[in-house]
């Protein structure tokens, strides 16, 4: 059952209890407006991850922004965006079993409905399921361009996958999926570069031989928030499936550009509000935010514009601040944190505190949404 908000809409930004996902509207939707420019600018589709945010409010906003629709990466993800009203989903991963393949295609009754596939035995299932619920499902033969996760290999395997879509009267082939993951994490732009070169070769053989066996590849999809403009220069990929790049993490932004600059191209507008709930000596200050509320998989938070003040020692109730006394806070005060990894922080939380002005004097909360795909595991 989801836990009340911490903060009611219309109250000041310091009246939010904690700890509390805080989201900067002024930094999300400049975040919006600067990837939907890109894109546009560069004529290449927009399918942003909802895994990323797991937020129908959000998902149609990225849409009114310009972005086709929404890609996920579990059937459950996929039903809360349609019951949200987002009507272009895919599943950018591959689903095995009956009950879950079901579940899908009763979805395309009320969306147009994708998903992807890497084996001869997922054509088949998902051909199986459509014809049980009388449905077409879009099908992307995803391809290993590197990442070494799920993926048959580029060329001729993928065009085999292809044909046996192609044939199928359940299952429309629409393209492939061509994602590498590792490389978004990459923090040169050197090794960035090199990577996608390689991925980028993989998938143009891949159009090429699926184009001599007569078969249209309409979408060539993947890129991240990491690497997404080194997919859209290689003349590649079509549709990029962006998804942090709303939110800005920590990890995100340890991604260097070629000047060696840190990663700037969005802000950071996704925060864990902490409260300082004990000071026992000045040069530590206990945080009420630990593993409950923060993922660490990709690092620890980052104390937001407190140079001097390190996050450190985190429990399941407790962060601790050290450093420089004068820059940690007083008991009582409370402190901006930058996650390390947004979307399993996202995960942990019931509610997103939207806050108009956070930074100035006038900061207030302006809406409440919920994080409605939270825990959706199947």
């Amino acid at each position: 059952m989801p836990m009340p908000p911490p903060a009611q809409i219309g109250q000041s930004f310091h009246e939010i209890d904690t700890p509390a996902l805080v989201l900067d509207l002024d930094a999300f939707e400049r975040n919006l407006v600067a990837m939907a420019a890109f894109t546009q600018a560069h004529g290449v589709r927009l399918r942003p991850h909802a895994k990323t945010h797991k937020s129908p409010e959000i998902a149609l906003r990225q849409i009114a922004h310009g972005a086709v629709g929404q890609c996920c990466q579990k059937v459950s993800e996929a039903e809360v965006l349609v019951a949200g009203g987002v009507t272009d989903v895919l599943v950018s991963n591959e689903i095995a079993g009956a009950a879950k393949l079901d579940r899908l295609a009763r979805l395309a009754r009320e969306a147009r409905i994708g998903l992807c596939v890497d084996h001869l035995d997922g054509v088949r299932e998902a051909a199986e399921a459509a014809a049980r619920n009388d449905v077409i499902l879009d099908v992307l033969v995803e391809i290993d361009v590197g990442g070494r996760r799920c993926g048959v290999a580029p060329g001729e395997a993928a065009v085999r996958l292809a044909e046996a879509v192609a044939r199928s009267n359940t299952l429309r082939f629409k393209g492939i999926q061509a994602y590498h993951g590792t490389a978004q994490h990459m923090r040169s732009i050197d090794e960035r570069g090199e990577a996608i070169e390689r991925a980028g070769i993989g998938a143009r053989n891949t159009v090429d031989r699926l184009a001599q066996a007569g078969l249209n590849c309409e979408i060539i999809s993947g890129a991240g928030t990491g690497t997404f403009e080194i997919e859209t220069q290689s003349g590649v990929w079509n549709e990029i499936q962006a998804g942090s790049y709303i939110f800005m993490d920590a990890d995100y932004a340890r991604n260097r550009q070629a000047n060696g600059e840190p990663f700037r191209s969005f802000e950071h507008a996704l925060f864990i509000l902490a409260g300082v709930m004990s000071k026992p000596v000045p040069d530590r200050a206990i945080l009420d935010a630990g593993h409950k509320a923060a993922a660490i998989d990709s690092g620890l938070p980052i104390p937001f514009r407190r140079e001097g003040a390190v996050y450190t020692k985190p429990s399941d109730e407790h962060g601790v601040l050290t450093g420089d006394p004068a820059a940690l806070p007083h008991r009582g005060e409370h402190v901006l944190l930058v996650p390390g990894h947004c979307d399993p922080t996202v995960n942990l939380h019931d509610w997103y505190v939207c806050v108009r002005g956070m930074h100035g004097p006038d900061a207030h909360v302006e809406a409440l949404w919920p994080v409605a795909a939270r825990g959706a595991l199947t």
